[in-house]
């Protein structure tokens, strides 16, 4: 068994209403879920297929950081879906330079993490201190390292940039982009 410790706040999205999000996590993913909403630990331990049980932290761990339970049961859709956690908080000297940085990946009215999403393939969720990514590992990275731009404190047309390029080299493999330096 494994455990998996999340926020409180987000407990009760796990359980679901009813425990029915709690269930279908149960079923998809050929688990049992064991959760002490006192300190919110869960306990993951795999009733069926080993190989979807593998998922079942992951599951719980995306949830707690912040993705709705339908786009958690994504990483169930392929064998090398993955989960990212990028921590924000290490990236920042104080609590102001936290709020000023995560309001730069979100962007105005959320469009940079709008952007992120469409432009890379991956789901995108902000939430407390860290950035949760969830997709195919090539768009992930693309993610990864457009957030690592942001709190390098990259220009938002420089990282918009390199989405676009990230776009088309993954919409068309094998005719990526060169830039000459002469």
């Amino acid at each position: 068994m494994q455990h998996v410790t999340i926020p409180q706040d987000r407990i009760g999205v796990l359980i679901g209403e009813g425990g029915a999000t709690m269930r279908e996590i149960e079923e998809e993913a050929e688990i049992r879920l064991d959760i002490d909403s006192e300190t919110g630990s869960v306990g993951v331990e795999t009733v069926g297929d080993p190989v979807q049980g593998l998922k079942g932290p992951d599951i719980v761990k995306a949830i707690g950081r912040g993705f709705a339970p339908d786009e958690a049961l994504t990483l169930l859709d392929d064998d090398v879906m993955t989960l990212q956690v990028v921590d924000v908080e290490s990236a920042t000297r104080n609590k102001n330079d936290l709020t000023r940085q995560k309001g730069r990946l979100i962007g105005e009215n959320g469009r940079t993490r709008q952007l992120m999403e469409e432009l890379s393939g991956a789901s995108v969720v902000i939430y407390g201190t860290t950035v949760g990514i969830i997709g195919l590992p090539q768009a992930v990275e693309v993610v990864r390292n457009a957030v690592e731009m942001i709190l390098d404190g990259a220009p938002h047309g420089a990282v918009y940039s390199y989405l676009e390029r990230k776009h088309n080299e993954l919409k068309n493999p094998g005719m990526e982009y060169h830039q000459f330096t002469g």
